[in-house]
């Protein structure tokens, strides 16, 4: 049963896997085992910002047709209820790929307030820098945070359909471990909201892609066949090597929640998107 809590920050709904907390009039989700006190990470839903129609109204991307000045004006209203500078937000130009970018204080501010300054085709980010946010944009595809604790590293992986087939998610933790000394099973993950297996149909040729995870993540129900990229993308981590305590997977599906959430394929592609955002705070904290 879910349990109701108060908080100076706003309603807060609490569930065993994540929570759903209004900062400045932003409803943002958050797994419980992220909460770390050095470490800001979010999944932004669609509520609390200023834009209209299709995109309504928290949209976060440049992509879609939105107005440029709305997205700013959203993405500034964001950065505000997470405390983090949004000249110093990093943005990937994501292209449904497993390229995975080192991030450092040189590429503080790609892609924040001009898209043709995005990280050209990278769908997955790791960062040790403080005080710099990675960001993902999503409206269906699953996004992936990554903590390691002991090298004090953050991480984003973007994961559609083909980003879960490319295991994008076990690049970024190899990415990881190559620039950071990272270990796989001192890491931190949580799954974000996306589409899930009760709406995500595809074809059999899809479908049978994802079997090599088992036959319930390609799985065919009233002649129909639908794919579990919660599942996979956990299957995913743990051949990774994090550890199955240590990946919450916030099983809140894009297409079912429509007052909530953003869905693609819901919404036949007119639609907005959402972010995913993590950073390291200050050093010392």
């Amino acid at each position: 049963m879910s349990v109701i809590i108060q908080r100076e920050s706003g309603e807060q709904f609490i569930s065993s896997a994540y929570t759903t907390t209004i900062y400045s009039g932003l409803r943002l989700v958050q797994a419980e085992t992220l909460g770390l006190p050095y470490v800001t990470h979010a999944f932004s839903t669609r509520l609390g910002g200023v834009s209209e129609g299709a995109h309504t109204s928290l949209n976060l991307s440049y992509a879609v047709g939105d107005r440029p000045e709305r997205v700013v004006e959203n993405r500034k209203r964001l950065a505000g209820a997470l405390g983090y500078d949004l000249q110093r937000l990093v943005c990937g130009r994501q292209v449904h790929g497993d390229n995975v970018a080192v991030v450092t204080s040189r590429e503080a501010g790609a892609g924040a307030l001009d898209p043709e300054t995005a990280l050209p085709a990278v769908d997955g980010l790791i960062t040790a820098t403080p005080g710099l946010p990675l960001s993902a944009y999503f409206a269906d595809c699953v996004p992936v945070v990554f903590i390691d604790p002991e090298n004090r590293a953050v991480a984003l992986a973007h994961a559609g359909w083909r980003g879960t087939l490319q295991e994008i998610a076990r690049k970024v933790v190899e990415k990881m471990a190559e620039t950071y000394g990272t270990r796989p099973a001192d890491c931190l993950a949580a799954i974000g909201p996306a589409i899930g297996p009760c709406c995500y149909e595809v074809n059999h040729t899809v479908a049978a892609r994802f079997t090599r995870w088992g036959p319930t993540v390609g799985a065919k129900r009233r002649g129909k066949w639908y794919i579990d990229l919660w599942e996979a993308n956990r299957q995913v981590l743990l051949d990774a090597g994090i550890r199955h305590d240590r990946i919450a997977v916030i099983k809140m599906c894009t297409a079912c929640n429509r007052e909530l959430m953003f869905s693609h394929r819901r919404d036949r592609g007119e639609t907005g998107r959402m972010a995913a955002i993590v950073m390291l705070c200050s050093e010392g904290v």
